[in-house]
């Protein structure tokens, strides 16, 4: 699959999060855990760094932060703490859509 192909599929990822998350609060704790458990096998990095800035803002700065278009935002949804937070058959169907749509 392409760049292009993966962005698009993070992008849609983080919007069905950012739909989400005033409802449920609880993902941002859930995203915090994530990144103790990578920080215990994987070490410090920057990406962890930048995601614990953002998760100790409210909600709407973490919204901001998933739906940011620019590089940094693609590359912060590379590293995604939310991943596992889009149930598996949602993901699938993302994918398969948007392979649909780009060909």
């Amino acid at each position: 699959m392409s760049h292009d192909h993966h962005n698009r599929v993070g992008l849609e990822l983080a919007r069905r999060i950012a739909d989400g998350l005033p409802s449920h609060p609880e993902w941002i704790d859930r995203a915090r855990r994530t990144l103790d458990r990578w920080r215990s096998t994987l070490g410090e990095t920057p990406a962890h760094r930048d995601w614990d800035a953002i998760l100790d803002q409210d909600v709407a700065t973490v919204i901001a932060a998933l739906l940011d278009e620019s590089e940094a935002g693609h590359q912060r949804r590379q590293n995604s703490p939310f991943a596992g937070i889009v149930p598996p058959r949602e993901v699938w169907a993302i994918k398969r859509e948007i392979r649909r749509a780009t060909g």
